[in-house]
């Protein structure tokens, strides 16, 4: 169907409210990075501090391609409008968490509002702007609207959890949403490609979809739990990819897929899909692991360690931006990503040299070269993958895009989560060894990087030292010094995918940017 000519005023107002459901999102991660420590430390749950941002990501992961392939049948409006509510609601019940599993289940469904989000926002803006060299110039808008709210919200969560708790950083979805809502209304068009014939969804499909989520999600929390030995993880992460197969086989003999087979045999779409999922794995362990490195391994307060991560998100508006003005000037514009993944590769191996003595000023600029480097990566990855799904495909296309990323999330869950527990494992249990008293109390107290973020246990170690007649301190400074230790070695891990994707990256088919749909 042939779109109605709107006015650049029209399409200014629904860009608005898309980059206000952008806000929405990145403004609830951001503060919610920060605060997670804290949250830890009041509702003592560090065994469970992965399962926060893994239920989100789950609930994200499943709900992604279903409201992608929705939008495309059924148009985006009404999908936005829905997640908007739903998001806003579950913001709230996170806030009234009072303990670490209800703060886990009303994150994760928290994440199906914003697997909504996602899988319906991006694809707006080729519904509005077809001509791809339009669409670059609107998606530097997009790009910023994400990168100001990213840049804004770890100081911003720092703040608020320092002086009013951590449970008001949820609360500052409310006014977002509230101005959201009426101009997704009123200014959204509601655009529908597929206006005959059946519109159905394979539901059937769709379970199958959950039923690997889930297992990969599991698997990686048993694989960081008890190790790689133990037989319960590799055998869910067996079961996620016998259920994905089967999904995938499944999809092929559907009369109404989810995800259209012609996904699955474009080569440059499986390419566009593997750079997602590495992208996502490194974005996570830097995003999530920063702050607990910030604060438990080098002593800053929230507020602190918003302020030295702010330019990892302020610099992905600055890459996004200088990536638009660049694009439509390059001869091979699909190496742009390449650029940014050597970037991010440079940059994990530099933060894996910051130690609790490093400068500020080093701080801040190894983010800002990480977070430049993905200004690189993330809108290219979305906008060549629309080049390559095609009109009636725009929303599944997208959504496969932020489906792979939160898939590769739920993997650094695990094999991050891994390396960081058993390095600090191996060295506490060395400093341990190395007392001239054994206390299982003490033994217990120590086990946890808990300790690190929570000053009620630190006073406990101090008062349990005074009866045992010993000094804490080496203990303590042992027990930053391993959690910095296993974060570092994620970081490198980092590097390592950054390497493996700039060899998938270079592979990249051409992209035109002058050529329309």
């Amino acid at each position: 169907m042939e779109q109605p000519v709107r006015s650049f005023r029209a399409s200014l107002a629904a860009m608005i409210g898309i980059c206000l459901v952008i806000i929405l999102i990145a403004l609830d991660s951001t503060v919610v990075g920060t605060a997670m420590p804290r949250i830890v430390a009041e509702l003592r749950g560090y065994d469970l501090y992965p399962w926060i941002a893994s239920a989100y990501l789950m609930g994200s992961a499943i709900t992604i391609p279903i409201a992608g392939r929705l939008g495309d049948l059924y148009g985006r409006k009404p999908f936005v409008l829905a997640a908007i509510i739903l998001f806003t609601a579950t913001s709230a019940a996170c806030g009234f968490a009072g303990s670490m599993v209800q703060l886990m289940i009303a994150r994760g469904l928290q994440g199906i509002g914003g697997g909504m989000l996602v899988g319906v926002a991006f694809a707006c803006v080729p519904d509005l702007f077809p001509d791809r060299a339009q669409r670059v110039r609107w998606q530097v808008l997009l790009s910023a609207s994400f990168g100001v709210a990213s840049a804004i919200g770890p100081s911003l969560g720092g703040w608020l959890t320092e002086h009013y708790g951590w449970r008001s950083v949820f609360t500052i979805n409310l006014p977002v949403a509230l101005l959201a809502l009426p101009v997704v209304w009123h200014f959204l068009p509601h655009i529908v490609h597929h206006e005959e014939g059946d519109r159905s969804i394979d539901w059937m499909g769709a379970a199958m979809l959950a039923v690997s989520l889930i297992a990969l999600l599991l698997g990686s929390e048993a694989i960081q739990a008890h190790g790689f030995m133990h037989p319960q993880g590799p055998l869910l992460m067996l079961g996620a990819v016998a259920a994905g197969a089967l999904f995938v086989w499944y999809q092929h003999r559907s009369a109404s897929p989810i995800i259209p087979p012609e996904m699955f045999a474009n080569r440059d779409a499986l390419k566009l899909m593997a750079l997602g999922l590495l992208t996502g794995l490194s974005m996570f362990v830097l995003v999530f692991y920063s702050p607990l490195l910030l604060q438990g391994g080098f002593g800053a307060s929230p507020k602190q360690a918003g302020f030295l991560m702010t330019p990892l998100l302020v610099c992905i508006t600055l890459g996004s931006i200088i990536n638009g003005r660049i694009l439509p000037r390059v001869a091979r514009a699909e190496r742009v990503i390449a650029w940014g993944q050597a970037g991010t590769l440079a940059s994990c191996l530099l933060l894996a040299l910051l130690d609790r003595g490093s400068p500020d000023w080093q701080v801040l600029t190894q983010f800002a070269l990480c977070g430049l480097s993905l200004g690189f990566q993330l809108p290219n990855l979305t906008l060549q993958m629309m080049a390559v799904a095609g009109k009636k495909n725009l929303g599944v296309g997208t959504a496969l895009i932020q489906t792979t990323r939160m898939i590769g999330s739920m993997l650094g869950v695990g094999i991050a989560g891994v390396l960081v527990n058993a390095r600090y494992a191996l060295e506490v249990d060395s400093a341990l060894k190395g007392l001239p008293v054994q206390n299982a109390t003490l033994d217990a107290l120590m086990r946890s990087p808990q300790l690190l973020i929570r000053d009620a246990d630190q006073v406990s170690l101090l008062k349990l030292a005074t009866q045992l007649g010993f000094d804490p301190m080496p203990l303590l400074d042992q027990a930053r010094h391993a959690l910095v230790d296993g974060i570092h070695w994620s970081f490198v891990l980092s590097a390592v995918i950054a390497a493996l994707s700039v060899a998938i990256s270079l592979r990249l088919p051409r992209y035109e940017i002058s050529k329309k749909r």
